[in-house]
């Protein structure tokens, strides 16, 4: 078994591009975190996993990532059709590092925490100066 193989089966059990989730559908979409070398974070989505963190893993995914090797699948979710994993990967890539890192370590009650605008000039910030 490959590292990524490993990698993938040990987040979420997965072995190839499709995977039938504990309710029997079948799974198109995945939306992942990669850690790359340098601490940054990545987020991709894709029809099929394995293949696209081998295409990371070899230098030959987005620039982002081939300049950054090694990186480690961190997170993934799975989604019935690859337009709603595109769209759930436009999110998290707006989202801080630190809301990141919330999904990724599954403290999801620190979600709505990091989402709030923290700016000494935003309204709800005014009284507190």
């Amino acid at each position: 078994m490959s590292g990524v193989e490993g990698a993938i089966r040990s987040t979420r059990g997965l072995s190839g591009a499709e995977t039938r989730h504990q309710n029997n559908t079948t799974l198109t979409g995945y939306t992942y975190i990669l850690a790359c070398a340098d601490g940054s974070y990545y987020t991709g989505s894709t029809k099929d996993l394995e293949r696209r963190i081998a295409q990371h893993a070899a230098g030959e995914g987005a620039n982002h990532t081939k300049n950054r090797l090694p990186v480690k699948l961190v997170y993934v979710e799975y989604f019935d059709r690859i337009d709603k994993a595109f769209y759930r990967e436009k999110q998290i890539q707006g989202w801080s590092r630190n809301k990141k890192e919330a999904l990724i370590t599954g403290e999801t009650n620190m979600l709505k925490e990091f989402a709030e605008c923290k700016n000494e000039s935003h309204f709800r910030n005014k009284d507190k100066q």
